[in-house]
C-alpha cells in the first residue's frame, strides 16, 4: 500500500514551538506588567525585575530547539522532507507534545509565579531571592518537557531499515 507523502507533513513539528512561544509570551507579558507598577516607584529595582520577567521566556528558546533539531532530523533543511509519510510526520508531531503542551503551561505557570514574585519584591526587596528559586522550580519542569521530546526525537528511528 503506498502511503501519501506530503511536505506538510513538517507541520507538526513546528507546534511545539508555537505553543511554547505562546506561553513564553504570555508569561513576560505577565511578569512586565507586574514590574512596571513597581519600577514606577523603585527603579533601582530594575535588574531584579528583568530576571524574573527573562524566566517565563526559556520555554519559547527550548521550543525553538526542538523545532530545529525536529526539522534537521526530517530532513526539512536539506530539503528531503517530501520524502516523508503522513505516518513519519505524525510521529514527529507526538515527539513535539511534550515541549509544545509542557512549555505552554509552564510558561503561563511560571508567569503566575514570577508577577508574585515581583510582588515580593516590592514589599521585601532583600527576600527577592526566594520568589526566583519558586520560579526555578517551575523550569525544572519545562526542562524534563524538553528533554522527554529531545529523547522522543531520538529513538524515532525513521528511514532505519
Amino acid at each position: 500500500m503506498m502511503e501519501h507523502r506530503t511536505k506538510r507533513d513538517t507541520w507538526g513539528s513546528k507546534w511545539g514551538f508555537i505553543l511554547a512561544c505562546i506561553g513564553s509570551a504570555k508569561g513576560t507579558g505577565m511578569v512586565g506588567e507586574a514590574a512596571t507598577g513597581v519600577l514606577a516607584s523603585n527603579p533601582e529595582h530594575f535588574g531584579k525585575c528583568m530576571v524574573l520577567q527573562v524566566l517565563p521566556g526559556t520555554q519559547g528558546l527550548y521550543g525553538l530547539v526542538i523545532w530545529f533539531f525536529a526539522m534537521l532530523q526530517m530532513g526539512a533543511l536539506s530539503g528531503d522532507a517530501a520524502a516523508m509519510t503522513v505516518a513519519e510526520g505524525t510521529r514527529y508531531f507526538m515527539a513535539c507534545l511534550p515541549i509544545a503542551i509542557g512549555g505552554l503551561l509552564s510558561a503561563l505557570a511560571q508567569g503566575k509565579v514570577a508577577v508574585a514574585s515581583i510582588n515580593i519584591l516590592a514589599k521585601k526587596p532583600d527576600d527577592w531571592s526566594k520568589g526566583m528559586i519558586l520560579c526555578i522550580t517551575v523550569e525544572f519542569y519545562a526542562i524534563l518537557c524538553l528533554l522527554a521530546s529531545f529523547l522522543m526525537l531520538l529513538n524515532l528511528n525513521i528511514g532505519v531499515a
